[in-house]
């Protein structure tokens, strides 16, 4: 699910906009201000900024440039009364993805946050090729592994045992299940040991004693833990 968070201090317009939101199927969080901005953008990962200028404890221009330091590749939308075409031109400069003046259309916003996601990559079909909580990051179309910002070294096999667990996310997935989903189809006989070892090697790779992602089922196989953000 794409997560937006809205960043806008006139209480009822972040409340109308983020039912909105939600109603189309996105996850959205509010911020009233600067600083609780920064917090969640901190603790939690986001796929869009919605962003007004003008906040009670700074300026919606400041904080697009430390979101940009920190999160190059996050679209941000600016939502805002500031209708002077300098306004418009600095937003983008600083690297907003569109720029909105009130009052403004609902519907005509809902498109241009979809485009927004969109050009970013962040569409519901590209997500299903993809893994991210924002430590883990895994694209199986492109077969990269990224943990804590370190590009990971993953077999062919062991990308098919990712895809397949992350696609199951919170259900048990048979050790036969497994055997014959993997590779069974292909003609290339694994046996039970192997898919053990292939287990291991791959909880050692992608786990940390911080972060754990693949539960043993004793007796019945694995269940993958990580949430998807």
């Amino acid at each position: 699910m794409q997560k937006i968070l809205v960043i806008e201090d006139d209480l009822a317009l972040s409340a109308g906009l983020c039912f909105e939101l939600d109603t189309e199927g996105y996850l959205t969080s509010e911020s009233y201000n600067c600083q609780k901005a920064r917090q969640l953008l901190k603790t939690g990962h986001y796929d869009l900024v919605i962003l007004d200028v003008n906040l009670p404890d700074g300026s919606g221009f400041e904080l697009i440039r430390e979101i940009k330091t920190d999160f190059p590749s996050l679209p941000v939308i600016f939502l805002t009364a500031n209708d002077l075409e300098q306004d418009e031109l600095n937003g983008f400069d600083l690297g907003a993805e569109d720029y909105i003046t009130k009052p403004f259309n609902i519907r005509i916003l809902k498109r241009r946050v979809e485009v927004a996601l969109r050009r970013s990559g962040c569409t519901p079909e590209a997500a299903k090729d993809c893994y991210d909580d924002g430590y883990l990051k895994l694209d199986f179309g492109a077969l990269t592994a990224v943990r804590d910002g370190e590009k990971l070294t993953i077999t062919p096999n062991e990308y098919k045992l990712l895809r397949l667990l992350t696609a199951n996310a919170g259900n048990i997935l048979t050790r036969r299940t497994l055997l014959e989903r993997l590779w069974d189809y292909g003609g290339n006989f694994i046996d039970d040991h192997t898919l053990t070892v292939t287990m291991n090697r791959l909880r050692a790779k992608i786990e940390t004693e911080d972060h754990s992602y693949i539960r043993t089922v004793r007796g019945m196989g694995y269940i993958w833990t990580g949430e998807r953000l």
